[in-house]
């Protein structure tokens, strides 16, 4: 008889034993669970290695993991560090987990091209300046020298201008005024510190005179931890020693003259064993300078021509002129120096540096008016650079106004003394062509501003003065603003003089200051009143 339950159900199979060709189930599952963890592992390691490959390759200057950017130098300012535990720094800052690090390796033929570049300094140049460590540079110098300074510097813009449709051609300004001390000279200056020996970091070095040298020395010392101290004679202006101190030099005011200070400044560094700097044409210092060239070649395609500064201080041409000759040999390189001095121009032609070239209005020109300071870069500069012109005072000026009008760039002499060139006309076979102007430095002082400003608004036409003699009576004078009215011009000064006129009695000189918009609205004004008042005389520029 059937069960009405159904018929009996199968027992359940014992999963933990073994069937006659398997294993048990459980040793299985064990070993898919090791081989999971493992790939796991596996895993987590090689992506741990793609992100170490791809971590950003460290500087030898401050570099940290959040933060915002100055100057370059990305993320938080680092602890400080006193020369007396500079050993002791990796430890305890790794201990207060500060510092990230990554591994890099570079492989092949670079790894010697970058330690053979540049050598360290000798150990017995700690009294004196580098002017015994010159030679060639080469291109895997400023190569060298744009990796280890790429933190430490500003990467400029170099933007299309818009006074490209007057000139008639394409202009690109590379502007370097923009960096932290307003000059290209920290490009320089940077990468010569940070190639001094540890033993010469911890004693310090000194310079002197008020220059954009001295100032980017003052600063990226101070960055370095390196203790530098700045010699300035008693007549620098105190907006400029002030500067100084708070870069973080230690500013020590001596002499009457420059050459007073340099000497102060070379007798502390010889009783103390501080590194005595001065701008010269070492091989650390133009490669340093030089990688504006590569900078320009890099933001602006398809370039015909750079123009640079020249003048005694050819550095930055020169070695510009090294990694833009080497990148297309067919880029013309060009350099622009004053009329008043022409060094380089009269060191080429004489094959050496010469000396007897001075400058009367230092002032005005700054550094650019130094002399020629060494055969390394003259020499550089007589093999690579394609010409040299000359400009002058006046087209200075203008070119200040213009970048001031057009570009709101403040700049200072030797910034403008690039564009001075094209607004004098010196290179007509640049027309139709795509040009990069570096504008190097931008410290003009507040004084000198205004009265560049005013001195290009009369070269180019655009204020003049004026005197006639009117009757002294009620109207006159009412009638000639109307003619100023009607002429648009803007009166910006006018005086009348009654009791040292030399014609008839009752009559009054008025002279009148007026501003136009150009040339041709200055001729304009200058017909309409010759017209009405035919005595006017004109005040000549």
């Amino acid at each position: 008889m059937v069960s009405p339950r159904g018929p009996p159900r199968a027992r359940p199979t014992d999963m933990t034993t073994p069937g006659p060709f398997l294993p048990p189930y459980g040793v299985v599952v064990g070993v898919l669970l090791h081989l999971v963890v493992y790939l796991v592992a596996v895993l987590y390691r090689d992506d741990n290695k793609i992100k170490k490959q791809d971590a950003p390759v460290p500087c030898d200057l401050h570099c940290c993991k959040d933060g915002p950017i100055r100057n370059g130098l990305i993320g938080q300012k680092p602890p400080s560090i006193n020369p007396e535990r500079l050993k002791d720094f990796g430890e305890e800052d790794y201990l207060n987990g500060d510092v990230k690090t990554w591994e890099m390796k570079i492989v092949s033929r670079n790894e010697e091209l970058l330690r053979d570049a540049l050598p360290r300094i000798p150990q017995s140049s700690s009294r004196s300046s580098l002017s015994s460590y010159n030679k060639l540079i080469r291109f895997e110098d400023i190569s060298a020298a744009a990796f280890k300074i790429q933190c430490g510097v500003q990467k400029t813009p170099c933007m299309y201008s818009r006074l490209s449709k007057q000139y008639g051609m394409d202009i690109y300004l590379k502007k370097e005024f923009l960096q932290y001390t307003g000059s290209v000279k920290e490009r320089g200056v940077l990468y010569l510190l940070t190639s001094l020996p540890q033993d010469q970091q911890r004693k310090g070095v000194i310079v002197a005179l008020d220059s954009n040298f001295s100032m980017a020395v003052a600063y990226h010392a101070s960055e370095l931890r390196i203790p530098v101290f700045v010699i300035m004679s008693t007549s620098t202006p105190p907006a400029r020693v002030k500067m100084c101190r708070e870069y973080g030099a230690m500013v020590i005011s001596y002499g009457t003259t420059a050459k007073d200070s340099q000497t102060h400044a070379r007798r502390l560094a010889q009783e103390n064993g501080y590194l005595y700097l001065e701008e010269e044409d070492s091989a650390l210092y133009l490669s340093g300078l030089g990688t504006v060239g590569l900078e320009v070649y890099e933001q602006v395609p398809k370039l015909d021509a750079v123009i640079f500064p020249a003048g005694g201080h050819c550095g930055l041409l020169a070695g510009s002129a090294a990694a833009l000759k080497h990148l297309n040999p067919h880029i013309s390189v060009i350099g622009v120096e004053s009329e008043s001095f022409p060094v380089l121009q009269q060191s080429l032609k004489a094959g050496h540096p010469t000396e007897d070239q001075a400058c009367s209005n230092h002032h005005f020109y700054g550094d650019a008016s130094g002399l020629c300071f060494g055969s390394n870069s003259l020499q550089l500069t007589g093999k690579l650079v394609d010409k040299v012109v000359a400009v002058r005072e006046e087209d200075i000026l203008i070119s200040i106004l213009r970048l001031l009008e057009y570009e709101r760039a403040t700049v200072d002499a030797e910034g403008a003394i690039g564009l001075a060139a094209l607004v004098a006309g010196k290179l007509p076979e640049l027309k139709g062509k795509r040009v990069a102007v570096v504008i190097c430095s931008g410290n003009l002082e507040l004084h000198l501003l205004q009265q560049c400003v005013a001195r290009a608004l009369t070269l180019d036409n655009r204020v003049c003065r004026f005197s006639l003699v009117l009757s002294d009576c009620p109207g006159d004078i009412s009638k000639l603003l109307e003619i100023l009215a009607r002429e648009e011009a803007r009166v910006l000064d006018i005086k009348q003089e009654r009791a040292f006129v030399t014609s008839e009695l009752f009559t009054v000189e008025v002279t009148c200051t007026v501003e136009t918009r150009d040339k041709i609205h200055t001729a304009q004004l200058r017909n309409a009143l010759l017209e009405r008042y035919p005595t006017a005389a004109w005040t000549e520029r």
